[in-house]
């Protein structure tokens, strides 16, 4: 516990004393957005056009982006540019949990035109979870700032993590125990009934394996919610933006899905990326409340230089993902017109 007359991490970040209703008004648009949402899917299930999903997702990044600038102007640069890093980490996050949603869709063979259902309500199970650990996560740390060097250890450590395994390919899906709990207690069907999540089977009422699959989303996206939460409060200590960052990086996720699906293989050092955004949030959160504790050669790092420093990392990345592909494509290609016709070869040796 800080020392009467210094202020801890979460102490300084969580200024901003907003009234209850700017929280009411707030969720109260986001739940808004996200039912008018669920209401097309539902109206209208099918496989949605690329042209559709790039005015959606340009739609939920200007909203974003509008919300960060009104944070700007009503509460100064430096909590607009909190939220502009949180919600561009937490965006970027998001990307590569589309990589798990890819072969859990293929594993649980949805059919194309409930695919939409699927992440909007898995989504909104995620939104919901997320809300709870943001609650329970910015009251702990308000009450023992120790837990900035537990966060910042476990990002480093998860950093770790996904340097060790980007360049493994694991194509399996690994249930989580709530999934194998859901599975083992509720009655399901092999088949799906439509978009039902529950039918009746010989007149018993039985789940299908559509509500499987949308727990398998959820949950699956609360366990990425270990990684992210973290990252965003060595970002930020104020919860408004942590919840809001979190809620426009996820509300986006389900057009980004279809959006961007086929290109998830070209960014093959996404993984690297993150990493080190996540090692550098890491080591951030541990220097700054080490300096905060009172030893004085551990800086503070400005919010500015870690939104350039996470926006520079994501840009290489990009950058350096696309040119290796298109190598590895010429040289494939190099490779395949250097290779000798077999079939003219054997043909001649007969003649």
């Amino acid at each position: 516990m800080a020392t009467e007359g210094s202020l801890t991490p979460a102490q300084i970040g969580a200024t901003l004393n907003l009234p209850v209703w700017v929280w009411l008004v707030t969720i109260a648009g986001l739940t808004a957005i996200i039912c008018f949402d669920f209401y097309l899917v539902s109206r209208n299930p099918r496989h949605p056009s690329l042209r559709e999903c790039t005015i959606w997702v340009c739609c939920y990044v200007s909203l974003a982006a509008l919300f960060g600038v009104v944070v700007l102007l009503a509460a100064g640069p430096q909590y607009g540019g909190e939220f502009f890093a949180g919600w561009i980490t937490e965006y970027s996050l998001s990307v590569d949990n589309l990589f798990v949603f890819v072969i859990i869709m293929t594993s649980f063979a949805v059919p194309r035109e409930y695919r939409q259902k699927v992440l909007l309500i898995g989504i909104v199970i995620a939104l919901l979870m997320r809300g709870a650990f943001i609650a329970v996560g910015a009251e702990a740390i308000s009450r023992f700032d120790w837990l900035f060097y537990v966060f910042g250890a476990f990002l480093l450590y998860t950093a770790w993590k996904l340097l060790a395994h980007s360049d493994d390919e694991d194509d399996e899906f690994k249930e989580n125990a709530v999934l194998r709990l859901a599975k083992r207690f509720l009655p399901a069907t092999d088949t799906y009934d439509g978009a039902a999540m529950t039918t009746r089977v010989d007149g018993r009422r039985m789940v299908t394996p559509m509500l499987i699959v949308m727990i398998a989303i959820g949950t699956t996206d609360l366990l990425f919610a270990l990684d992210s939460i973290p990252a965003i409060f060595g970002l930020t200590k104020e919860p408004y933006l942590v919840f809001t960052a979190n809620a426009f990086a996820l509300m986006g996720l389900r057009q980004l899905f279809f959006l961007i699906g086929g290109l998830l293989d070209r960014l093959v050092y996404l993984s690297t990326g993150l990493a080190v955004v996540l090692g550098f949030i890491g080591l951030k959160l541990i220097s700054e409340t080490l300096h905060h504790h009172g030893v004085p050669w551990a800086p503070e790092v400005p919010i500015l230089a870690s939104l350039a420093v996470i926006l520079g990392t994501l840009a290489i990345t990009t950058v350096a993902s696309l040119v290796k592909v298109r190598r590895d494509r010429s040289r494939e290609l190099a490779a395949e017109l250097d290779e000798p016709d077999t079939s003219d070869t054997a043909t001649a040796q007969a003649d």
